[in-house]
């Protein structure tokens, strides 16, 4: 789950800018968590703590306002209803990794995905995204075989994933959906040589940054089996002791 958070405070500088290289600093003083790592550590928490999704998620909102979320999804969290949004965008994905980490067979961690992902994004392609990161995740832990998780990906959410990078690269555009953004994210890792290029890779891309180094980030962790502990100690440093509390103990829990 650190990878997530860290993809995400690395790439937090970069959204909306177009980057198209992978040359950058990682950190800079205005290096952040956005509300990718607010709702990755929600889920957490909810996994953690069995807390309800939707509840948790409004409170961590309230908690943390300001974080960039998506306006829909904001309308949402502000409001009484509970009733989920329709939404496809890529929200459901950027925070689904803590389900690929806690469970420990493919049907669990597809059911959590959709869990997370349905009290707001139950659009069919909202959950897709949400189950197809989750599960790159838990075969990346476990099987550490990226043939195996690009065909299962393509198999069971039909992803394109025999593009590469540089195809993708010149014409790719800011998508905050997860079709358009989740499948690109998946490929940055598996065209990875370690935990720091699949992030770099994803940043390159120009899109929705943060989100899509949260997405790679959160599998990379998972394939590579740790962050850098100098990537890891400046992410934790610009986290809430909250935050930093609950990835320990989830970390604890469920081994990693």
């Amino acid at each position: 789950m650190l990878g997530a958070i860290a993809g995400d405070i690395i790439g937090s500088v970069f959204e909306g800018e177009g980057l198209k290289r992978a040359d950058f600093d990682l950190f800079s003083p205005f290096s952040t968590f956005t509300d990718d790592t607010v709702l990755t550590v929600a889920v957490a928490d909810c996994i953690l703590n069995d807390r309800p999704y939707a509840e948790t998620f409004k409170r961590y909102v309230r908690e943390h306002p300001e974080r960039g979320y998506g306006g829909r999804f904001l309308e949402w969290a502000a409001s009484s209803s509970m009733a989920p949004i329709n939404s496809f965008g890529n929200g459901s994905a950027m925070r689904a990794s803590p389900a690929g980490f806690a469970f420990s067979d493919e049907a669990a961690v597809l059911a959590e995905a959709r869990r997370s992902a349905e009290v707001t994004y139950d659009h069919p392609e909202g959950v897709k995204g949400a189950q197809a990161v989750a599960l790159a995740v838990f075969l990346a832990r476990t099987s550490k075989d990226k043939k195996l998780i690009k065909a299962e990906v393509e198999r069971r959410f039909g992803y394109d994933l025999t593009r590469s990078l540089d195809q993708i690269r010149p014409g790719y555009r800011f998508d905050a959906t997860c079709q358009g953004s989740v499948p690109e994210s998946i490929l940055a890792f598996i065209e990875s040589s370690g935990f720091e290029d699949a992030v770099r890779k994803a940043v390159s891309l120009g899109g929705d940054a943060d989100t899509m180094a949260c997405i790679a980030g959160g599998i990379a962790q998972a394939y590579y089996g740790s962050v850098p502990e100098p990537i890891a100690q400046e992410a934790l440093m610009r986290l809430p002791p909250r935050f930093r509390d609950i990835l320990e103990a989830f970390n604890a829990k469920y081994g990693l």
